[in-house]
């Protein structure tokens, strides 16, 4: 898949960029590359986003000192208020590093014009902001959990954006834990309740804010185009086809549902509406239909936002608490289930490794990243197709000892690699 970055982009600010990098590190970083040890002082910017607390605890942790930037305007590129109260903010606080769970422009562009290394790590996808020019400044060090995503920007020249998986904080989350439940340590413990034989936590994506039944104007033609390759791509695990796809129709989709493209962005509208639109319907259509099979055969426990999906043999518990509740869930789920959202092209989603991180029985949809670091049958397992889910969930539910034995080994290899203690060292060295 090609990006989309045009050869005003990659090409001559690019040079540019490998000279500022020379310039930015001998004056800002070099005094760190020979003590790995070093204590930092890290600008937290403080926002209502997954892994704020986890992270936070991380730092300290390790011995860092950090302050934090309140920070709501997520959206805007440019604020010219919120600009002056971050350089003020950084002339106070002096920090090493700004660090910030997702990208923002408007952060970069203070950091780059302060000379402060800006450290972000996204966690979402799609996220239209990662291809904002301003990618490329130099104070940027960028980590994005999809490798496939990563290899698109590499393959391209950008050399701000590195390829870092998500964690779990096992440490809280071995603390969490029903009240009848003596001890952690291993899943084959008959005293630790199950209260749930399949469930699954997350959005079914047929809410208010679906935009593909917005568009209520399409032609029979693009409605049938539509149709075809939105089919043909959830029969499709492990690549995702739909931007390239989608040139023919484009004009069509603008009508129905104006979307463009960023002004300081880089993105297509093939991106935007493959991205936004597309791939969060078919992961819709897609969490709705493996549902209804999963509950023909057993009973499915539900966790999401939309409380008036209902079947028979379902459970809709509605939204859950996800830093407090949703650990109990996993825990107490012989099977949990991830289906990724369908933007994600290779990467292992934060669901799945607080699943593994909580000792639960993960079982997934095949993602590519897994296989770097897990191992199908030994510390999880995936499915590939309807049919094979529905095996799979039958054989681990009447095979408990293989399950929790696998469940225990996800939990202890996360534990020794994939912590955000682990993250942490790697991203400050």
């Amino acid at each position: 898949m090609t990006l989309f970055f045009n050869r005003e982009f990659v090409s001559e600010p690019q040079t540019r960029n490998r000279e500022q990098n020379l310039r930015f590190c001998s004056r800002v970083v070099a005094k760190r590359c020979s003590d790995m040890e070093e204590i930092m002082k890290i600008l937290f910017i403080e926002w209502k986003s997954f892994g704020n607390q986890d992270i936070k605890e991380a730092f300290a942790a390790e011995g860092h000192t950090v302050a934090y930037f309140p920070f709501s305007n997520k959206d805007s590129r440019q604020d010219v208020e919120l600009e002056a109260e971050l350089v003020s903010s950084l002339h106070k606080e002096t920090p090493d590093i700004v660090f910030s769970f997702n990208y923002f422009p408007v952060i970069s562009k203070v950091c780059k014009k302060e000379a402060v290394r800006y450290i972000s790590w996204i966690y979402d996808s799609p996220y239209v902001m990662l291809y904002s020019y301003t990618v490329i400044n130099p104070c940027n060090t960028i980590y994005v959990f999809d490798k496939e995503l990563y290899l698109e920007f590499h393959n391209a020249g950008i050399q701000t954006v590195h390829y870092m998986p998500l964690a779990a904080n096992t440490q809280r989350l071995d603390q969490i834990h029903p009240e009848s439940a003596d001890t952690l340590n291993s899943r084959s413990n008959s005293s630790l309740p199950y209260l749930y034989d399949v469930s699954f936590i997350g959005s079914l994506y047929n809410e208010e804010h679906n935009f593909f039944d917005r568009m209520t104007t399409l032609s029979d033609y693009t409605k049938g185009y539509l149709d075809a390759i939105m089919s043909a791509q959830m029969k499709v695990q492990g690549y995702n086809f739909i931007q390239e796809s989608l040139a023919p129709i484009i004009d069509d989709l603008y009508q129905a549902l104006p979307m463009d493209p960023n002004p300081d962005g880089v993105e297509s509208k093939e991106y935007l509406y493959a991205q936004y639109v597309i791939n969060r319907k078919i992961t819709g259509l897609e969490r709705a239909d493996l549902i209804h099979a999963i509950a023909e055969h057993f009973h499915f426990d539900l966790f999401t936002p939309n409380v008036n999906f209902a079947l028979s043999n379902l459970t809709n518990h509605g939204i859950v608490d996800y830093y407090e509740q949703a650990p109990l869930v996993f825990k107490q789920s012989k099977i949990n289930l991830n289906i990724s959202l369908r933007s994600i092209k290779s990467g292992i989603p934060l669901r799945a490794f607080d699943i593994l991180g909580s000792g639960g029985f993960l079982l997934s949809n095949f993602q590519t990243d897994y296989l770097d670091d897990f191992v199908p049958g030994e510390d999880f397992d995936y499915y590939e197709s309807r049919e094979d889910l529905i095996a799979k969930i039958d054989y681990y539910l009447t095979h408990d000892e293989e399950r929790a034995a696998i469940a225990k080994n996800g939990h202890d290899k996360v534990a020794r690699k994939h912590t955000f203690r682990h993250r942490v060292r790697e991203m400050l060295r």
